[in-house]
């Protein structure tokens, strides 16, 4: 469904198509600097997006064109154990969603005179006949087992191959994502942007709370967490703000003890309350990791139970000293924070260079004649 009218582009500003994976919101918030950057560009955006995905992008792009267009919907195991069987049963599902959106594009590409088309994860938005750009930070994915990576690193880069570029949210060398985006054969049309992140340093920060609770991903791990979070505050003095990572719920729960609880926060409010917190505890999905780089904060990753990425991330920034982890199951908080006490923290050099790739690429477009060349 179509939320904006369409419109003509007579001043010639290049237009594209932006679309985030709909697994958790992390691709979505690591479009948002992207976003930005375009925008200063001088480009138009159109956002593709639906559910959590479109209220959160909604919120931060109020006056931006949005095409509700729905994702992959993957469910997911309850258990750590059924995890990727769990996918692995959904495959005809995702490549049936796979073949519409490409179909999808390509009608949309001619009828809004799209210049180019950024995909963040979702393999069928690209086109033959505009520069198409794929994001991603898994050119590795950690399955749990040697053959089953290379099958899916096989069929990951098949896709990968089908856009004109390849950008990597990571540093070329001594990366957050390690192995994953660093492995041992990339392919021909990869660039490294460096780490993106929707949030900037701040000056004069006070500290207003002893812990910032970040809750995010995939159901019904989510509502595990968050459960397992709650039950354990309700014994807690200490100040504490919980955000359950749900842009698009209207229900709130109600804060207890010296527990303020938020459903969702805008980027630029979140950007603040992160840094006027001591210690962040989070998932270890890559987007989120890139933020606390870029903030230089103290936190304590939880990985997903069963996903295999965020386990290898835990556990590879725990190895660097970057950020400290623990299992779910092992979660308690007050332990948590007296063992974070002596950890012995490593900074992360972030060179935020993010901006140069895509202020190259807009220059490309403005230089090629683009309003012209599609037929």
């Amino acid at each position: 469904m179509i939320e904006e009218k369409k419109f003509n582009n007579s001043n010639k500003r290049p237009r594209i198509l932006i679309a985030p994976l709909d697994w958790g919101l992390g691709h979505a918030t690591r479009c948002i600097p992207i976003i930005y950057e375009l925008i200063n560009q001088q480009c138009e955006v159109i956002i593709i997006a639906d559910k959590n995905n479109y209220f959160l992008l909604k919120t931060e792009f109020p006056e931006a064109v949005f095409l509700r267009y729905k994702g992959y919907e993957i469910r997911f195991s309850r258990s750590k154990r059924f995890f990727f069987l769990t996918i692995f049963f959904q495959l005809p599902k995702i490549l049936l969603s796979i073949f519409k959106e490409r179909k999808w594009i390509k009608k949309i590409v001619n009828e809004y005179s799209i210049d180019s088309v950024i995909s963040d994860n979702r393999f069928g938005m690209y086109s033959k006949i505009i520069p198409s750009i794929y994001i991603t930070h898994q050119l590795l994915i950690k399955t749990g087992n040697i053959f089953t990576d290379y099958i899916a690193q096989k069929i990951h880069y098949y896709f990968i191959n089908k856009y004109t570029t390849c950008w990597v949210p990571d540093s070329r060398k001594n990366g957050l994502a390690g192995a994953l985006s660093h492995p041992d054969i990339l392919p021909p049309n990869v660039i490294y942007l460096g780490p993106l992140s929707r949030f900037f340093l701040i000056d004069n920060n006070e500290t207003i709370y002893e812990v910032l609770i970040s809750i995010s991903g995939p159901e019904p791990q989510r509502t595990i967490f968050e459960n397992k979070i709650l039950m354990q505050l309700k014994t807690s003095q200490k100040k504490v703000l919980l955000i359950r990572g749900l842009p698009s719920e209207k229900k709130v729960l109600k804060s207890f003890n010296s527990v303020r609880i938020e459903n969702h926060l805008p980027a630029k409010e979140l950007n603040v309350l992160m840094q006027q917190s001591r210690i962040i505890i989070s998932r270890s999905g890559y987007t989120t990791v890139m933020d606390l780089a870029t903030l230089r904060k103290k936190a304590i990753l939880i990985p997903t139970p069963g996903q295999t990425e965020q386990e290898y991330l835990a556990k590879y920034l725990f190895q660097k000293q970057y950020f400290f982890s623990m299992e779910q199951k092992d979660f308690f908080i007050e332990d948590a924070l007296k063992k974070v006490n002596s950890f012995d923290f490593k900074p992360f050099e972030n060179t935020n260079d993010y901006k140069r790739p895509i202020q190259e690429f807009v220059l490309s477009l403005k230089s090629a004649n683009f309003a012209s060349s599609k037929t």
